[in-house]
């Protein structure tokens, strides 16, 4: 008898949202204060020190019970053009203005956006990488075929210029999309090889999509906060004929991720086609979450905030590293970039050395990780799965630090226990 079809097909959660529901099986549940979520993908959100007063106040005007502009009010469009070329354009004949600005109501949705305006052509993407990147690609099969680049274990995690260029060139790739700083291996591209990857991506015709997302959270070879954020936006030559995309918003770098606010930054013809695809995609973002952006923007206090993040998740990513490594579990030179530490556990004793059996051993003790096999970023089955990524996992310094304390001393607990039966 055939299969009888049905009206809607079965959505699948996504990588992380998998985990956490594995997590709520034994009792997990946001914001219990009992639970060391060593997981979490946001950022601490409250008051830190050195940083403005959080922005928790606004009064609605007639005007917000209205529709707003699908690809955001040019006050805040004109904001976010003023905030680059600010921090990445000085002295730069070609800058910003209003027209190379989008907002969204979050950055899934602008590349969600992104995607939605491709031809049927070929796009790369790099692998391992943010689990959203695979639920996008699936959404898009029938038109877009992704073409993955391995950055593993045997690469260092990385990618450098000439791979991408050999990439772009040999998969006549009309799009390359990636994450930077990347979560969740935290690798940063800077300085000359950023500058070789808009480099590639003008020689290739390649137009270079980078999610910004957390480019506020830098760190120097000695673990030191970063001198500041980390742009493409520094090396683009002109910004309406490069082909370079910039996506970010205030989710991570600005703590606000309730808001739900982002935007790309490019050419002023792509982001008007992405107003269009926005006026019958989502209808567009908050009118007030749009107008408190704008507070959140002002340079002083945008300066203030970020500089205040550095400082403080610097600190936190030392105690996460240390931490781990005095339980036996290699985290290499640590991440330039992120609140996360992605970090080998090969070393510990079975069955803690594999993924899977770690995630549950610290779900036992109420401790939330992330396997790496959630970041194998393989739309459509288009490479073998990375087997080598059981013997890693992503840990989140998002936390408060006593919550990470707390975290590493129970998964201590459970490591000694192991070790002793």
């Amino acid at each position: 008898m055939a299969k009888r079809k049905t009206t809607f097909r079965d959505i699948p959660y996504m990588g992380l949202a998998q985990a956490m529901v594995n997590a709520a099986e034994f009792g997990y549940r946001n914001g219990r204060p009992d639970w060391c979520n060593l997981g979490q993908g946001q950022p601490d959100v409250g008051r830190i020190e050195g940083a403005p007063n959080r922005l928790t106040w606004i009064t609605l005007e007639p005007h917000d019970q209205s529709y707003g502009p699908p690809g955001g009010i040019e006050e805040l469009r004109e904001a976010v053009a003023g905030h680059y070329n600010r921090l990445y354009r000085t002295g730069e004949d070609s800058r910003y203005k209003k027209e190379n600005v989008s907002i969204a109501s979050g950055g899934r949705l602008m590349l969600a956006r992104i995607f939605a305006t491709f031809d049927s052509v070929s796009v790369g993407h790099k692998f391992p990488e943010s689990p959203a990147y695979h639920d996008l690609f699936s959404h898009h099969l029938g038109r877009v075929k992704p073409v993955p680049v391995q950055a593993g274990p045997d690469e260092s995690f990385h990618l450098d210029p000439a791979r991408l260029s050999k990439a772009m060139a040999d998969g006549k790739l009309r799009a390359f999309l990636i994450g930077n700083p990347c979560n969740p291996t935290g690798d940063l591209i800077r300085d000359a090889e950023l500058k070789a990857y808009l480099t590639a991506a003008r020689k290739n015709k390649c137009t270079l999509i980078l999610d910004e997302s957390y480019s506020h959270y830098v760190y120097g070879e000695d673990g030191a906060p970063g001198s500041g954020p980390v742009s493409a936006a520094s090396y683009v030559r002109n910004v309406e004929k490069d082909p370079v995309l910039i996506v970010d918003g205030l989710s991570k770098n600005f703590r606000y991720p309730g808001w739900q606010l982002s935007w790309a930054v490019g050419p002023s013809s792509v982001i008007a086609n992405l107003e269009r695809a926005a006026t019958g995609f989502d209808g567009g973002p908050s009118l007030p979450a749009q107008r408190l952006a704008i507070k959140a923007l002002d340079p002083e206090r945008a300066d203030e905030e970020t500089t205040a993040v550095r400082r403080l998740f610097a600190r936190k990513r030392i105690v996460m590293v240390e931490g781990l490594e005095a339980l036996g579990i290699r985290c290499g030179e640590g991440p330039s970039g992120t609140f996360y530490v992605w970090a080998d556990i090969s070393g510990l004793p079975k069955p803690l050395n594999d993924a899977e059996g770690f995630f549950k051993a610290g779900l036992g003790r109420k401790v939330v990780t992330i396997p790496g096999r959630f970041f194998d970023v393989n739309p459509g089955g288009t490479h073998p799965p990375m087997r080598k990524l059981k013997k890693w996992v992503r840990f989140s310094f998002g936390p408060s630090e006593d919550k990470i304390t707390t975290g590493l001393e129970r998964l201590g607990e459970i490591i000694e226990a192991n070790e002793d039966s």
